[in-house]
This record gives structure tokens, C-alpha cells and sequence, in this order.
């Protein structure tokens, strides 16, 4: 469903309060956007409405690159995703890449159980159901569904980095220059971005522990 007149009306009006108050506390801030990008920093997170990794991370236009998508998953032949890694390896020259769930996920919490969402929305998350079986033990052992989706998202941020190790692009840059990655979970109840228990690597990658 998309958005009503008043919503499209509210967004273009908040871009001009926007582009006012930016260029008042910077008469160049566009001038310089608009040069050319060197973020070092990839962001991979969900299409939530409520997880705007600029906003949240109180950073500007040109900080973070981007791609989201739902229940931020990586697929190893998501050609989407993979341009976005490329790009970002290759041409950007990215130091960090961030892969970042959240709390009360709909793409997690759907895929607790297996209702038919749809054909493309069934397809999409059959990797994290796949995940939901596979540790079918010690989800069913925590107390709610709230915690379930919440450790499902984590290890959902988990098997993207997986997926991103092997990555061609992103082996190359860990090699070659030290590019790391970082697992997070942003729980939006309190605001807070936590990031997941990690262990160096002999290679320089960053992981959350299996």
C-alpha cells in the first residue's frame, strides 16, 4: 500500500526544511555531496521503516553506504546484494562492512513458522526457516516468540557474514587491505545498537563466535 497524499506531501516538505537547515549550518554541505562519495563503512540491514542506519547511528549523507532489504538476508546468488558488496569492495574501498539485524523483526518473527506469506516473500525467507530448523533445539528452548525471533536474528546476521566470507570481492579486500566485518543487532525498544560477541580471525575478519 503505498503512501497517502498527506504522507507524500509531509516528505517533500520535510526535504525542504531539510536542504533549509543543512545549508544553513553548512552553505557547502551539498556543494561537496555532490563531488563524490568515500564512505567506509557498508551497511547491510532490514527494510524496517523503524532501522534508518543514518538516523540511528546519528551520521550524514555520504557516511554509509547501503543496502537493505527484508530481514536484512544475504544470499549467495542475490545479484542485488552482491552488486551493492561489490561496488562497495572494490570501487569504495570500504573498511568495515556492517551486517545489522533488529529486534522485533516481521521477516524474523514469520519465519518462527512456515504460513504461506506469498511466492516471493516464501522464497526469500526459506533461508532463515532453513535456520529455524537447524536450530530447532535451542530456539525451542527460550522462554517467548519474542526471544526466539531475536536469537533468529542473530544468527540470520551470523549466516550473512558466512555468506560474505566467501564473497570474491570481499576475500580479496580482508586479504589484501584489512577490510573487517561486524555483526549488530539494533534493538529498537531502547534505541541501542548492540554488536555481537566477537573474535579475531588469523585472516582479519571480525565474526560473531559459532
Amino acid at each position: 500500500m503505498g503512501l497517502s497524499l498527506d504522507a507524500l506531501e509531509r516528505v517533500v516538505a520535510g526535504n525542504k526544511i531539510y536542504a533549509r537547515k543543512a545549508t544553513e549550518q553548512d552553505p557547502q554541505f551539498f556543494k561537496t555531496l555532490a563531488t563524490g562519495q568515500s564512505p567506509e563503512i557498508l551497511w547491510i540491514g532490514c527494510a524496517d521503516s523503524r532501522v534508518p542506519e543514518t538516523t540511528v547511528c546519528n551520521c550524514q549523507p555520504g557516511d554509509i553506504f547501503v543496502h537493505r532489504n527484508i530481514a536484512n538476508c544475504l544470499h549467495a546468488d542475490d545479484l542485488s546484494a552482491s552488486s551493492v558488496v561489490e561496488y562497495a569492495t572494490t570501487h569504495l574501498k570500504v573498511k568495515r562492512i556492517v551486517v545489522c539485524g533488529h529486534t522485533k523483526c516481521g521477516g524474523a518473527n514469520a519465519a518462527l513458522g512456515d504460513a504461506d506469506l506469498g511466492p516471493t516473500l516464501n522464497t526469500w525467507l526459506l533461508p532463515l526457516r532453513e535456520l529455524r530448523r537447524k536450530h530447532k533445539g535451542e530456539l525451542e528452548s527460550l522462554a517467548d516468540d519474542d526471544a526466539k525471533a531475536v536469537r533468529l536474528a542473530e544468527l540470520n546476521v551470523q549466516q550473512s557474514l558466512d555468506v560474505l566470507r566467501k564473497h570474491p570481492t570481499v576475500s580479496k579486500a580482508i586479504n589484501e587491505r584489512g577490510l573487517t566485518l561486524h555483526g549488530m543487532i539494533f534493538d529498537i525498544a531502547a534505541g541501542e545498537l548492540r554488536v555481537l560477541d566477537q573474535a579475531k580471525k588469523g585472516n582479519g575478519l571480525w565474526t560473531a563466535p559459532q
